[in-house]
């Protein structure tokens, strides 16, 4: 049987296939890979602001070819708003880390050790391949954000998106070519297999992705001991405490669960409201939810966009499913609309226990159970009684009680008072807990250094050492 060369790429508006995705061959990886390690050697020797210097030519490529990058985003994702942000927010980061990292990976002179004689220096050497795998949900973005730093670092790039959203691909390879990074930069297409050719041609990788292949993805690193940073998925949890502002926190929460259709790995998927401001928070995120409207006919109206990814849809129509079978009730949305491609309506769930799945796993629709508890123990205690650990988010006036909740949450990232900061706030240091991940921090100055290895030079200054034989 002839294997194929291509996938069907589904546009989500319409639930029709309409285009063709090549799929780069295993062999294929394997000669881009060692034609990376190449390019690479040259690419470290260049000076770390010369590097930069092409990271700004990327950005401009970028805001060049916009139009483009929209086009191409709501063909795979359905959306436009959110599109609109991911682009500009990619070039931002760009530019970023252009700026930063020089600074982030200064090599300082050589220090005195405690031994008179001995100094030692510090040295990074940079990773020769750095594989991306990245997901459907922010294409652009998160082919990107692992990307660029490693670029800056002296790192080559073996990036495979995702199968569901690559047509902003050519693009991408025209602005790579453009700013001079076509030769250290390049971009595969298909499913797993091309992922695990990917793998088998990088020194280091990072995924982005569920927590099944994200498992897959570390266990095939580990055989070929190369470093993995993975980030995963999560079941991101709210706490509504009593002396919340409960406007606030309704608005918040409304945007923390809807934006993209609930389809990001930072959204969130859980609230615990205190029982005396339990029906007033209800009541006002209801509210929200209900003035919400789908992006149906026109991409540029409306704030929810379709369900992006074909295999979502019966696992989010199960969890509706299961939830009202056991006692749930849906108070706004509830089920999936079909329109040739399938939306799911803010949907706020009230009467909603822990066994049921759209609690206890990863839902990524905009689906919102809530659920009221006792008192501020509860709300921790049921808040952390997940495999998840990504971020979280606590609501109350009162500073000294927000850092003490957030504290006890575990989580990587605690917006107080705000819903998924960590999506806007870049320049903060968090790790994934759990099975959301392992690995350093790809937010913060320091997370570059997840790309280079750490080298002393460790230098007698002249003197014979007295832990030497005698002399002969």
């Amino acid at each position: 049987m002839t294997e194929a060369t291509t996938l069907p790429l589904r546009n989500p508006r319409t639930g029709q296939s309409d285009g063709e995705l090549p799929i780069t061959a295993a062999a294929d990886v394997a000669a881009l890979g060692a034609g990376l390690r190449v390019a690479q050697l040259g690419w470290a020797e260049r000076s770390i602001e010369e590097r930069c210097a092409r990271l700004n030519a990327l950005a401009d490529a970028l805001v060049a070819r916009r139009d483009g990058f929209l086009d191409a985003l709501l063909a795979d994702t359905g959306r436009w708003h959110e599109s609109q942000i991911e682009v500009d927010g990619t070039v931002g980061a760009i530019r970023r880390w252009a700026q930063q990292a020089a600074a982030c990976l200064l090599e300082k002179p050589a220090q005195q050790e405690a031994i008179p004689f001995i100094q030692s220096q510090q040295t990074w050497v940079p990773y020769a391949v750095v594989g991306v795998i990245s997901p459907w949900n922010f294409p652009l973005m998160l082919t990107l954000i692992d990307a660029v730093p490693a670029l800056a670092a002296g790192c080559s790039i073996l990036a495979k998106p995702s199968e569901v959203t690559s047509r902003f691909v050519p693009l991408l390879r025209d602005a790579l070519e453009e700013a001079g990074l076509g030769e250290v930069f390049k971009l595969v297409t298909g499913a797993g297999a091309t992922g695990q050719a990917v793998i088998e041609a990088s020194d280091q990788i990072c995924f982005t992705g569920s927590v099944a292949t994200g498992r897959k993805v570390g266990e095939a690193c580990a055989r070929r001991f190369i470093p993995a940073s993975l980030e995963l998925g999560g079941k991101d949890p709210a706490l509504v405490l009593s002396d919340a502002n409960i406007e606030n926190a309704a608005r918040a929460l409304a945007w923390g669960s809807f934006v993209n259709g609930g389809q990001s790995c930072m959204s969130i998927e859980r609230v615990y409201v205190e029982a005396s401001v339990a029906d007033a928070f209800i009541t006002a995120l209801v509210k929200e939810a209900a003035a919400l409207e789908l992006a149906w006919p026109d991409p540029k109206r409306g704030q929810i966009g379709p369900v992006i990814a074909a295999s979502q849809v019966e696992l989010v129509r199960g969890q509706l499913a299961d939830a009202k079978a056991k006692g749930a009730r849906a108070l706004t949305g509830g089920e999936l609309i079909d329109h040739g491609g399938i939306w799911c309506p803010p949907t706020v769930l009230v009467d909603v226990t822990d066994e049921m799945a759209v609690v206890a796993d990863e839902s990524f629709a905009s689906v919102l159970p809530v659920m009221v508890v006792a008192d501020e123990a509860e709300a921790i205690a049921r808040a952390n009684n997940t495999e998840f650990g990504l971020s979280a988010a606590v609501f109350t006036q009162s500073p000294e009680r927000a850092q003490r909740v957030a504290r006890q949450l575990q989580a990587g990232g605690i917006s107080i008072n705000d819903a998924c900061l960590t999506g806007m706030v870049q320049t903060a240091e968090k790790q994934s807990f759990k099975l959301s991940g392992m690995g350093g921090s790809r937010m913060g100055t320091a997370s570059i250094r997840r790309f280079v290895r750490a080298r002393a030079l460790l230098i007698n200054t002249g003197s014979a050492s007295p832990w030497w034989f005698p002399a002969a």
